[in-house]
């Protein structure tokens, strides 16, 4: 390679990269790489490509190296972008290469770039998928069965027991000895619907006693008893003294 022939393309690169190019030697030269399409919402990622120029040259790949200066890349995906680079050499061998080697990186940044915003779009629509699940199955609750609703109701009535006995002893604590005994005996007293409850046959026994001692008067026998001692004071004869 001819140093007329690098020099030549180093001024053309030197055009189109004015502020991205830095020259390092005769021979090596750094380009400051950032996406061709960046995309919006996503980390920005750029690139130093270093490219050493070898004797071969451009019948031979130069040497370069890859360093992210802006961003993250982890060590599989500059491997993948080492190899790429590789494979655009191999395919522009004879001619001056590498202003189609930065093309190629600019777009490889770019596809980095809209597959990091799908990934990112998946895991927030995951996250929201879970959020919804997981606030449905809250407000669906358990399933009730026969047993689990038992399993309840013991739980719950021994709970107001117990509240109930704390409120009992609460309020005896601000009685006097002689109010304590009063309350005691009126809690003791049972009220008529505890005495129904308690036996429930009372209520049939009290129909029974009123259905023994119910006499039965026949309406019709007394209206024909007033009638006849009706008509007998009409045919009663009446004397009298004026004669």
């Amino acid at each position: 390679m001819s140093a007329e022939v690098l020099a030549e393309e180093f001024e053309v690169l030197e055009s189109i990269y004015p502020t991205e190019l830095t020259k390092i030697s005769e021979r090596e030269i750094s380009i400051t790489i950032e996406p061709d399409d960046p995309v919006e919402g996503v980390e920005p990622l750029a690139l130093a490509l270093n490219v050493e120029y070898t004797d071969g040259y451009p019948d031979v790949q130069p040497n370069f190296a890859l360093e992210a200066t802006e961003g993250e890349l982890d060590q599989s995906e500059v491997d993948h972008l080492h190899d790429e680079l590789r494979k655009v050499g191999e395919e522009n061998l004879g001619m001056a290469m590498t202003f189609t080697l930065v093309t190629h990186l600019r777009e490889r940044l770019s596809a980095l770039q809209r597959d990091r915003e799908e990934r990112k779009r998946r895991e927030e629509a995951e996250k929201e998928r879970q959020a919804l699940e997981a606030e449905e199955a809250r407000t669906r609750g358990t399933p009730v069965t026969i047993e689990s609703f038992k399993a309840w109701k013991a739980k719950f009535d021994k709970e107001m027991a117990e509240k109930r006995a704390r409120e009992e002893e609460e309020k005896l604590k601000g009685l006097s000895p002689k109010e304590r005994e009063e309350y005691k005996k009126m809690l003791t007293r049972l009220s008529g619907r505890q005495l129904f409850e308690r036996d429930r046959t009372l209520g049939i026994q009290d129909e029974n006693l009123n259905d023994e001692d119910a006499v039965s008067v026949d309406i019709s026998q007394y209206d024909r008893t007033t009638r006849e001692e009706e008509d007998e004071d009409e045919d009663r004869v009446t004397f009298s003294d004026s004669d």
